[in-house]
């Protein structure tokens, strides 16, 4: 392993290995194959109190680092990257509230998620995806309230949740300076929920549309000033796209122990397999990609823990783990050859499972156009 651990961090570690392993990787085939994920799993990761990590001391909370965070949840990423999500989504919301919300707010946040429950983060529609701003969804106040209308696409827990935070235009004429953020109670008047998504990887992920119907909200639930949404959903994106690399750390690592043992089983011509030269070089490519990966990934952590925004390493780190776990598990069902086509062994899953990494959190192609953007700033 790449990064050195305190002893607090590996005990984390060993006991989130040990319940992940025993409670929830027994059942992790057949929830892939329906596409879901039973509630009564997530018991054992509210148990474990995987909701509360990220919340505030002040809230609550456990209030760990980002950077032992990471950790936890890449380990929990190497039985199932789905499952790991699910908790993970709650703080990508959350950081929306501690960014730019008040005391009460967070407050009000974290009382909703301590008997066990979870959030969700609602900014993408149907024809407003790398484009957020181009977001159709209207927000028009009356007296002290805001009536909401619109429909949010791919949102992750998004029948799982009690609570969103969700983005919508204030003034509609202003483009991106007139959305603003609201804290949206799952089971207000005129909140619907769309058909869970079937989708090719991360299928113990709940992933569903929001339909929002003349919902009214106090005009307290606004998070920031008006207006401000914009700047506030990219701003916790930034830290959000560094965080969900560490479960991409977690199938990589998956990936190359399972494609290890398999090599030194599988024998060819009287012969384990990892005694080739060219099963040795895609192993090697495997093992210095996925030690890069988490090294980066801590390291951007460790800026997150220090007040950094990371906005040019948040998308770095995003677009190369991402890069690389698509030719991690690539690498990985090439040496299980026909086998590792097959939903008998588990390395088929791991390469659906990663590919979506590319894709949420910003689509690689615009975190490259992000990275280049900051770049002719640093340079000028």
């Amino acid at each position: 392993m790449s990064l050195l651990y305190t002893e607090e961090q590996k005990e984390l570690l060993a006991l989130v290995r040990e319940m992940a392993e025993n409670e929830i990787k027994p059942y992790v085939k057949e929830a892939d194959e329906k596409g879901e994920c039973p509630r009564e799993l997530f018991k054992w990761g509210f148990d474990m109190g995987l909701h509360m990590l990220e919340i505030p001391e002040e809230y609550g909370g456990t209030g760990l680092s980002y950077e032992t965070t990471a950790m936890i949840f890449e380990e929990l990423a190497k039985v199932d990257a789905g499952y790991a999500i699910t908790f993970v989504t709650t703080f990508v919301a959350l950081r929306n509230v501690i960014l730019a919300g008040t005391r009460e707010q967070g407050q009000y946040f974290a009382d909703k998620i301590r008997p066990g429950a979870f959030a969700g983060f609602a900014l993408t529609e149907p024809n407003a995806g790398s484009d957020p701003a181009a977001m159709r969804s209207t927000a028009v106040l009356d007296g002290d309230e805001y009536i909401l209308n619109g429909t949010k696409t791919f949102i992750t827990n998004g029948a799982l949740s009690d609570v969103f935070v969700g983005f919508f235009k204030t003034s509609p004429a202003a483009g991106h300076k007139g959305i603003s953020a609201f804290i949206i109670d799952a089971d207000a008047p005129g909140v619907t929920v769309g058909a869970h998504e079937n989708k090719m990887g991360l299928r113990l992920s709940n992933t569903t549309d929001l339909i929002f119907e003349n919902v009214r909200v106090k005009a307290s639930a606004m998070v920031g000033p008006e207006g401000s949404g914009f700047k506030l959903a990219l701003n916790a994106l930034n830290l959000s796209r560094a965080f969900v690399a560490t479960l991409a750390v977690g199938i990589m690592q998956r990936a190359l122990d399972e494609s290890v043992k398999y090599a030194k089983e599988r024998k060819q011509f009287g012969t384990p397999i990892i005694k080739f030269q060219m099963v040795q070089a895609l192993l090697a490519d495997m093992a210095i990609k996925v030690e890069a990966s988490r090294c980066l990934v801590n390291n951007t952590m460790r800026m997150m823990d220090q007040g950094i925004m990371v906005q040019k390493e948040g998308s770095i780190c995003k677009t190369f783990v991402s890069d690389c776990a698509q030719e991690v598990t690539s690498n990985a069902v090439q040496i299980f050859g026909g086998y590792g086509y097959s939903k008998e062994y588990p390395v088929e899953k791991l390469m659906r499972d990663c590919k979506v990494f590319q894709i949420f959190e910003g689509a690689n192609q615009i975190q490259r156009m992000t990275i280049a953007n900051v770049l002719d700033k640093e340079y000028r």
